[in-house]
């Protein structure tokens, strides 16, 4: 049993995987690699057994969605540390080694973000997780690197090693005993936003998530939803408010979730006053959707202890939109400058 595995989520990705698996095959000779099929109805399967006998294969016949079927798949890995990788991520030579060296040199971090760098633009951060994740005390997330909409030229600015909030589903790195201990990925957001509620977890236990700039991957992003598809508007706002129902607690929870209502319909009529009519409609079934799921979501996590967001590392205490749109701050570091105290 190698110590660590690399773990890769395929749905229908007969057109990724040629493009991406050969990397992670020669540039991770540290660990095993397996292939997690989430029930795909493409040629993935075949083309994984007559072209990759190197990656091992877990099939599902059914699609668990992204959270289930890495619960459902890691449980088949027997490894102490498992990298969670998107299967559009192309991995560089050696980005295995500063991952293993930090878990070996730190006990209290069970979890590691790489640098995630754009594919299409190799100069730029990528949107999902860039230099690793952080949140505002309203529930929008953000990173070093990206600030809503806003990314970032890499220029070298986030080549420290950092304690983050949250490290991005494409690529996390985490202690597989912990994963589990903490409860693994839940199932109620399917897809989207359920790293950040399990890193928010492992905050609230204690440990440490880390972004370590020394490993490097490219991500192309959006292979499964494009920007601008509906159901991944719907997903984005029904996530985030489930988000903060789990894991706020209780007057925490009632005073930031009626400025978030709020916000969100100031959200949904932008889409509309700029022609997006099915943004604006997913908007309008997230929030029915959260509506019918949140108290249920509450009474699960009801005696969890929940410490006060602003009080975990890696947030910004104030309201991010406020700071993007109003004050006209674009980067992290701008918006991290006016960290109020």
């Amino acid at each position: 049993m190698k110590k660590v595995a690399v773990a890769i989520l395929n749905w229908n990705g007969e057109r990724l995987l040629p493009q991406f698996l050969p990397s992670v095959l020669s540039n991770s000779p540290e660990g095993s690699v397996y292939v997690i099929d989430n029930g795909s109805s493409d040629r993935s399967v075949e083309l994984l057994q007559q072209d990759f006998p190197g990656a091992q294969l877990i099939r599902f016949e059914d699609n668990h969605g992204f959270s289930e079927g890495y619960n459902l798949g890691l449980a088949e890995i027997e490894a102490e540390i498992v990298v969670l990788l998107n299967s559009d991520v192309e991995v560089t030579t050696n980005w295995l080694e500063p991952i293993l060296n930090e878990f070996d040199n730190n006990e209290n971090t069970v979890a590691v973000q790489p640098k995630i760098r754009s594919y299409k633009h190799k100069e730029l951060f990528e949107y999902a997780g860039a230099a690793g994740g952080y949140i505002d005390c309203y529930g929008y997330p953000f990173c070093q690197g990206r600030v809503l909409n806003e990314i970032e030229k890499d220029r070298g600015q986030y080549d420290q090693r950092t304690r983050i909030f949250w490290a991005s589903g494409a690529c996390m790195a985490i202690r597989k005993n912990t994963y589990f201990k903490a409860g693994g990925l839940d199932p109620h957001f399917f897809a989207h936003m359920e790293e950040i509620d399990l890193c928010w977890r492992l905050n609230r236990m204690g440990n440490e998530v880390i972004y370590l700039p020394d490993s490097v991957v490219y991500h192309l992003g959006g292979a499964s939803l494009q920007a601008g598809d509906p159901r991944k508007t719907f997903l984005n706002f029904r996530n985030n408010l489930l988000l903060l129902a789990k894991n706020l607690k209780g007057k925490e929870f009632y005073r930031i979730l009626i400025p978030r209502l709020f916000l969100d319909g100031a959200a949904a009529f932008k889409f509309l006053l700029s022609g997006g009519l099915r943004e604006f409609l997913a908007v309008i079934r997230a929030h029915f959707a959260f509506y019918g799921d949140w108290r249920e979501v509450r009474e699960e996590n009801r005696d969890i202890r929940k410490p006060a967001l602003r009080n975990l590392p890696g947030t910004f205490k104030g309201l991010l939109p406020w700071q993007f749109y109003i004050k006209k701050r674009k980067t992290f570091a701008e918006i991290m400058a006016n960290n109020p105290k």
